[in-house]
């Protein structure tokens, strides 16, 4: 008989950032109380799963989501650097692509490539890290569940590469909401479904609107 795994997505809780820059791979970023809700939020969703594995992002605020989930599974969340934000020249900046960017002539030079993208790590290269650790995950936890707690644009590069999708898009537009889930099942090897939820949806009004690196 095929073997069913799950391999669950998790993006991280809103940051606190009252700034408002785009805070990329910088440290010291934590979530806010309402990040804090959302975490707790996510763990509640998946309290009748069957988990026996939390990987996480090497940085505080996917540590910080992660800790609920663990907390309730009684598990140790292991760091996979494949995880990451991905890498940003915007990075420490009040503005992002698709966030005014546009209104800065002196950004222009690192904005003449969406398709790459010119602004920072490549699709691609996001894509092949983000497939390997999933590949990994869902080695380690055969026949169970595991949650990989990432960032929006690695969650959404990988969902895209999942779905055979293009990787280039309008930042404005993904599907990818904090705290939320995007979850592959697999039948041994072989992806059969790719399903998104909000479980934090509700609380998603109050978050910071630039909040999503």
């Amino acid at each position: 008989m095929a073997t069913t795994t799950v391999v669950h997505l998790l993006r991280h809780g809103e940051v606190h950032n009252p700034e408002k820059i785009l805070y990329g791979r910088l440290p010291n970023f934590r979530l806010s109380e309402l990040g804090e809700a959302m975490a707790l939020r996510a763990a509640q969703a998946l309290a009748d799963h069957d988990i026996t594995h939390i990987i996480s992002s090497p940085l505080e605020r996917a540590q910080q989501t992660a800790a609920p989930l663990a907390a309730r599974f009684d598990l140790t969340v292991e760091i996979d650097e494949r995880l990451i934000e991905a890498d940003n020249v915007f990075e420490g900046k009040r503005v992002a692509v698709g966030d005014g960017v546009l209104r800065h002539p002196q950004y222009w030079p690192k904005l003449w490539n969406p398709f790459r993208p010119s602004w920072g790590e490549p699709y691609l290269v996001v894509a092949e890290r983000m497939r390997a650790a999933i590949d990994s995950a869902r080695d380690l936890a055969r026949g169970h569940e595991v949650v990989l707690v990432s960032h929006q644009l690695p969650v959404w590069i990988a969902r895209l590469s999942l779905e055979n999708r293009r990787y280039w898009h309008d930042p404005r537009r993904r599907e990818c909401s904090l705290a939320s889930l995007t979850s592959a099942t697999f039948s041994d090897d072989h992806l059969v479904a790719v399903t998104y939820t909000e479980p934090a949806a509700d609380l998603l009004p109050g978050a910071s609107p630039i909040a999503g690196a």
